[in-house]
């Protein structure tokens, strides 16, 4: 029986260059919001709240990263289907802890391998997938 294991973890670099094309795709849109990278374990990586996104994305983009890596599916869509069809998964969601089911978070991936989150906020759910999305493909990070 093997006492450790290896995990595979989003670098400080990745972080960084995530968070450039995030930026670069925000802007694009006209969009002010908030990012939050964690790693595989959750653990902030990167964060920026650009000039003029609201205070509450903050809080927002947060609980979109750790809901995302926690099981390494997109918030939005995905986990309401994922929740939906099961009556006591999808009223006993409310009941963990930094979670949330709005669209903007979204699993970071290196060779299939979950290597941590993005948490995107401050527009509508749909902006905030849409530029997550954009800047995981710009950054090589959904593979």
């Amino acid at each position: 029986m093997s006492r450790t294991f290896s995990k595979q973890s989003l670098s400080s670099g990745a972080a960084q260059e995530l968070l450039t094309a995030c930026v670069a795709a925000a802007e694009a849109q006209g969009l002010a919001l908030v990012f939050h990278v964690v790693d595989e374990s959750g653990i902030l990586k990167a964060y920026l709240r650009m000039d003029g996104a609201p205070l509450i994305a903050v809080d927002a983009a947060r609980k979109k990263a750790m809901t995302a890596v926690g099981y390494g599916l997109p918030t939005g869509k995905t986990w309401h289907d994922f929740a939906s069809p099961d009556p006591i998964l999808s009223r006993g969601v409310d009941s963990f802890k930094d979670f949330t089911m709005l669209g903007g978070g979204l699993p970071l991936t290196v060779d299939g391998t979950l290597v941590g989150a993005l948490g995107v906020s401050g527009a509508h759910y749909s902006q905030d997938e849409a530029v997550g999305q954009t800047a995981i493909a710009a950054a090589g990070l959904g593979s």
